[in-house]
């Protein structure tokens, strides 16, 4: 079997133009508009289309990983997502998504490392189902998270390495408080991220958590994990003070939103196996309104 023989939802039959891979890119970022809200939103107009394009390439990117349901297939068609990349670093872009995204990196001076970490990670989430212990676990991060960081940072002109370092923590922190978040969900995929030396540490059995068996043993765990991405959002909201005020805003925006996951696992006594926490519409909105007025305040 060839990546060509593997239906799929992002198959193109056609030549796109330009404009007509805009489109694409903006009607795919905006069909999941709760995932990219503020950008859409609140960004910068001039910055919205370059957003959208890079938004495209890593939610085919995460969808060809983890929508698939076929380890194989899945293998192949990053593969195939890899040599649309190659292609449009040759000057050559085939699919739509990266006929936009070649007008991006070439006004951005964007490296390809990026996009190729990315790839990297959903590789590794098709055969690495465990991780024995954080700085492991903290290597994937820098693989299927930073890039992410990464990629705005290049859009809003900033290529140090202080502030990519300080980026890095703020994306590993989500990154964590979405492991965090969704234990459960993930073992729909055969994934425990929780480091397993954690897990011994506070003598909790991964049967446990197959069961959904909450116990003290859980709970202390998981609060040290809490602890520690609070620890790593800390340090990465040093970021703020290093960027311009719109950039800031972004940036406290998301961090605002991981420390809200980190409360609501708080507030529930660190028990994710029985309740998923989650952040209620009310207090989304909540949150982009006052992100909203503090943009206004800072203009």
């Amino acid at each position: 079997m060839t990546a060509a023989e593997i239906e799929h939802p992002y198959r193109v039959e056609r030549t796109y133009t330009l404009e007509e891979a805009r489109q694409y890119c903006e009607r795919l970022a905006k069909s999941h508009y709760e995932n990219f809200l503020v950008s859409s939103v609140f960004c910068p107009r001039p910055l919205r289309k370059h957003f959208y394009h890079i938004y495209t390439y890593c939610r085919i990117s995460d969808d060809l990983g983890d929508e698939i349901g076929d380890t194989q297939k899945s293998l192949l068609l990053l593969d195939w997502w890899e040599e649309e990349l190659d292609a449009m670093y040759r000057g050559e872009p085939r699919h739509p998504a990266f006929v936009a995204l070649e007008e991006t990196v070439k006004e951005f001076d964007i490296p390809a490392d990026p996009f190729r970490n990315l790839l990297k990670a959903f590789r590794q989430d098709q055969h690495i189902t465990r991780y024995p212990n954080y700085p492991e676990l903290e290597d994937y991060c820098l693989y299927s998270a930073t890039p992410v960081g990464q990629l705005v940072l290049y859009l809003c002109g900033y290529r140090d390495k202080e502030r990519f370092d300080l980026s890095d923590k703020t994306c590993i922190a989500l990154q964590l408080a979405n492991f965090w978040q969704d234990v459960t969900r993930d073992l729909e995929k055969n994934r425990i991220y929780i480091p397993l030396d954690d897990m011994e540490r506070f003598g909790v059995k991964e049967e446990w958590i197959w069961e959904r068996k909450f116990t003290p043993e859980f709970g202390n765990l998981m609060r040290f994990e809490v602890e520690r991405t609070h620890a790593l959002f800390r340090e990465g909201l040093k970021l703020c003070d290093t960027v311009n005020k719109r950039v800031r805003l972004d940036v406290e925006m998301f961090s605002r939103g991981g420390l809200e996951v980190l409360r609501r696992i708080e507030a529930q006594g660190y028990d994710v196996l029985t309740k998923r926490p989650s952040i209620p519409k009310s207090r989304q909105v909540a949150m982009l309104f006052g992100r909203l007025v503090a943009g206004w305040t800072t203009r």
